[in-house]
């Protein structure tokens, strides 16, 4: 199952969330945090994140550059900061043996990028989040991260009125072949993976759901470069089922690593809540086990305790109920794939493109001309039931 089921501990949510939310103060109040933005805080903090790994088990953790070390005044003061930091990240990475599964950069927080990072009118920023990006990948590289992900939360716009959306894609795009050619001068190994989301912060993100992305990439000739890490709550914000963007992304073979969370459907915001339905799991694990698994990605918990659990006990507990869902869930889904009822049954409704002129529409070796004839000569098709019902009380039999 380790194999499997890669899982990672975020550190932004897990050793930076305070429980704040629009309507109320901080209620998570940890012994390691003093409330500054301080250095020696921060070291602090790092030193209480993996001693939470190890005594969780856990072999991997994410971060944000911004999360684990203080912004200074300018960036020469930043990159200082963060290189201190990361001296001793290395440090406790050599002694616990937990590795990066992704590092990332904060290009949404500061009011710098209110308009965007890559996306912002403002060549200016462009430019200083491609200089904080390049910091981040020298980052990345020393402490042996697998792979590096674009989050564009003010990636997009509030109001079509004020905005070219053709440039600022440009733009964007322009950001990511920067990137990726920085990636190969300096010898960065790790995968290039952009996590969708539809919307909050800004009104409308351009990396919407994996289809988006997917045609993104392929418009600028990216998709050989970056795939997808794909958060199950931002799949659900777009309006789609849980699994839906795993399940497209890897479809097109672009399914990297996957931010293993939930949300609440009947709320209109990203709640990060830690995936308990084991039914959910169940459908994603289907996808990764059918891929051959998701390395040198992972199951990244981008999930936070609630406000009102405020006992250091919550963390663990949060974490353990996590795994064990996906745990059940690896074994459900082994199950299913095991007894080939369920992807049979999937296969026969499909059989009539095996022979005949549905291999030809398959091979792309027919024409409109032949298609009428066919129907010409066989008459309207049968009505064939599509069996939901049927499906979903197979998968109830396994989970």
């Amino acid at each position: 199952m380790e194999e499997w089921l890669r899982f990672s501990v975020c550190f932004w949510h897990t050793f930076r969330g305070t429980g704040a939310d629009p309507f109320g103060f901080p209620t998570l109040v940890r012994p390691w945090d003093d409330g500054s933005n301080s250095l020696e805080n921060a070291k602090r903090r790092l030193r209480a994140g993996f001693e939470f790994f190890t005594k969780l088990g856990v072999k991997y953790w994410t971060f944000h550059d911004r999360d684990i070390s203080p912004e200074g005044e300018n960036l020469v003061e930043s990159n200082r900061y963060l290189d201190e930091i990361v001296d001793l990240a290395a440090q406790l990475q050599q002694k616990t043996g937990v590795k990066l599964l992704w590092a990332t950069c904060n290009l949404f927080a500061h009011p710098r990028y209110m308009n965007g990072a890559s996306t912002n009118p403002d060549a200016h920023v462009f430019a200083y989040a491609a200089a904080q990006v390049k910091k981040g990948l020298d980052v990345a590289l020393k402490l042996g991260a697998e792979n590096f992900v674009f989050w564009g939360g003010r990636e997009g716009f509030h109001s079509l009125l004020n905005t070219n959306i053709r440039a600022e894609l440009d733009h964007m795009a322009t950001f990511f072949k920067l990137a990726i050619s920085y990636k190969k001068k300096i010898g960065f190994k790790g995968v290039f993976l952009i996590e969708p989301k539809p919307k909050e912060p800004s009104k409308h993100q351009y990396d919407y759901d994996a289809m988006t992305v997917i045609a993104f990439l392929r418009t600028y000739g990216l998709e050989k470069e970056i795939k997808l890490n794909i958060e199950p709550n931002h799949t659900t914000l777009a309006g789609h089922a849980y699994e839906h963007d795993i399940v497209f992304a890897s479809a097109y073979n672009m399914l990297g690593s996957v931010d293993s969370n939930t949300g609440s459907p009947d709320l209109g915001w990203d709640t990060d809540q830690f995936p308990m339905d084991v039914k959910n799991a169940t459908m994603v694990l289907q996808v990764i086990l059918r891929q051959g698994g998701l390395q040198p990605g992972g199951l990244n918990f981008d999930c936070k305790v609630r406000r009102e659990s405020t006992d250091l006990k919550d963390m663990f507990i949060a974490h353990i109920g996590a795994m064990d869902t996906f745990a059940r869930g690896l074994k459900a889904a082994a199950k299913i794939l095991d007894d080939g009822v369920i992807s049979q049954a999937v296969q026969e409704r499909y059989s009539s493109y095996k022979t005949g002129i549905g291999a030809k529409i398959e091979e792309g070796t027919t024409s409109l001309e032949e298609l009428e004839e066919f129907i010409l000569q066989n008459g309207d098709p049968a009505r064939i039931s599509g069996q939901q019902e049927h499906f979903e009380n197979m998968l109830n039999f396994y989970v």
